[in-house]
């Protein structure tokens, strides 16, 4: 993979760089915001790595940045801020996973090897259809009724899982793993609250749902 590392830490990005030249990636490092948010937008990568506090412009902007012009590469946050809140943060401005430092070598690797599965089976020309809802995952585009939908990066996700698999009820820990790449921690609600996000988008204001939830099973998203 042509990963970009962007972190100020000289050995942390030292360490990262050399375990992941040593597994055969192509890794890029910027140290600052400045360095990293250029060389995101200019050159195309396989993987983003991406530090929270930066010089210059904190990794939460530089992610907004890049989810305003790329939808598609994965962004792995890196960030000693490790409290729920700052990982919603992280991953409602577009990243799809966040890891807490310290960290051991072998979780990172595991999880840049889950963005890379999920990567590998998006097909950019599905278009997706239920109802009066349409989804094109080339065009990156939602519809209801004729009406253009604006989701986040993890928000398009998480209705292309579920469209993916229409009328399967789809459990917590196959949507976590599915849309997060992170086992399944039952003391959160970050998937209850993803999912009313989406509904507040593509519920609310029509004329049926399409959204359900299967108490004690989790969600499907169906005709009613």
């Amino acid at each position: 993979m042509n990963i970009l590392l962007i972190e100020d830490e000289p050995k942390v990005s030292g360490f990262i760089k050399k375990g992941l030249e040593e597994q055969l990636h192509n890794v890029s490092v910027a140290y600052d915001g400045n360095m990293g948010s250029k060389m995101a937008l200019e050159h195309e990568y396989d993987l983003i790595i991406l530090d929270v506090v930066l010089p210059y412009i904190n990794g939460m902007e530089i992610c907004k940045m890049i989810r305003q012009v790329k939808k598609e590469v994965p962004v792995l946050m890196l960030s000693a801020l490790d409290t729920v809140n700052d990982k919603v943060q992280g991953l409602e401005n577009g990243a799809d996973d966040y890891l807490t430092k310290p960290f051991h070598f072998a979780e990172l690797l595991a999880r840049i090897k889950a963005l890379s599965r999920r990567k590998d089976m998006v097909l950019p020309g599905t278009l997706y259809k239920i109802a009066d809802l349409e989804m094109d995952c080339y065009k990156k585009t939602v519809t209801r009724d004729g009406k253009l939908i604006l989701l986040s990066a993890k928000e398009f996700i998480l209705l292309e899982v579920l469209l993916a698999n229409k009328n399967r009820v789809l459990s917590r820990i196959y949507i976590a793993e599915a849309v997060w790449g992170i086992s399944f921690n039952r003391g959160t609600n970050l998937i209850d609250v993803y999912i009313n996000y989406l509904r507040a988008k593509i519920d609310k204001g029509f004329s049926s749902p399409l959204i359900h939830t299967v108490i004690g099973m989790g969600y499907v998203i169906k005709e009613s």
